[in-house]
């Protein structure tokens, strides 16, 4: 088990031993649906999966994970706003459906208070990731092959709206490069993609993409600021960061950018009573 679960387990034990002081004692009294907008296999499904068995144990109930994709996490919540608010139906989400969805997508047909804040979760960070045998070493060379092939890089998100494509936009904007982003339905299709060569390389979060780094199926290009975790620096360290943690690796083009909240907080969230 490694650091970011156990802290996650105890996040969810906590969050969980208030749900059972506040609620009936008679509640769950059957299964709670945890809708999860991307993917399986992606950074939220991860994190969902495990407050999901936590929470299940705590309560003594099953919790029923139900991947839904689309719209960058938009279509997920759709389904959760329209849910009863009775405690059964519950979501997870990030900056990406939370926020920025509602200027992407200004004819929601939910808005920001369709839903209670439950708990926060988890924090983690982006990581921008390329195909193994992609033409550039480290950030430098990657901007400077971008500038030289503008429009010929693919680089694969979880869909317009989420949190990775934020990472995406913000990365290549402060770049000032030219690539293509390629929506999936979440991150978890864009990494196997991205590990076939497929499209050339991701914008992720650390608990999906970095087992791969570590594998070396992608190589690693940017991390972003939000790490907080001296051990999870060391792991980085050869990479690129960005403000206000910038190192030497960091190109002067990027040493202001910042996505400390792009990526950080991971929040369930449910139908307000």
């Amino acid at each position: 088990m490694n650091s970011f679960t156990k802290r996650l387990f105890a996040v969810v034990a906590v969050f969980t031993f208030v749900v059972t002081a506040a609620c009936a004692q008679d509640y769950p009294k059957r299964p709670i649906t945890l809708i999860v907008p991307f993917a399986a296999g992606g950074n939220s499904d991860v994190i969902a999966r495990t407050v999901a068995e936590q929470m299940g144990t705590a309560l003594g109930q099953t919790i029923v994970i139900e991947n839904i994709g689309g719209a960058g996490g938009s279509t997920a919540l759709t389904r959760a706003a329209r849910g009863e608010p009775d405690g059964y139906t519950i979501a997870i989400g990030n900056a990406g459906t939370n926020a920025a969805a509602y200027t992407i997508y200004p004819m929601l047909t939910f808005k920001p208070d369709a839903f209670a804040p439950i708990a926060v979760v988890a924090k983690t960070f982006g990581i921008v990731a390329l195909r193994k045998d992609f033409p550039a070493a480290n950030v430098r060379e990657f901007i400077a092959y971008a500038k030289s092939n503008p429009g010929k890089i693919n680089l694969g998100h979880a869909g317009v709206g989420s949190s990775n494509f934020l990472i995406c936009k913000s990365f290549v904007q402060a770049a000032g490069i030219d690539v293509t982003l390629v929506g999936y339905r979440g991150a978890a299709p864009a990494l196997t993609d991205a590990i076939g060569g497929q499209i050339d390389g991701v914008c992720d979060a650390a608990a999906s993409v970095s087992q791969a780094i570590g594998d070396k199926l992608v190589k690693g290009l940017v991390v972003g600021s939000a790490v907080e975790s001296d051990a999870v620096k060391k792991r980085f360290a050869d990479l690129s960061t960005v403000a206000p943690d910038a190192n030497e690796h960091t190109p002067e083009v990027l040493q202001q950018l910042v996505t400390r909240d792009v990526e950080k907080y991971r929040k369930l969230l449910a139908p307000p009573q």
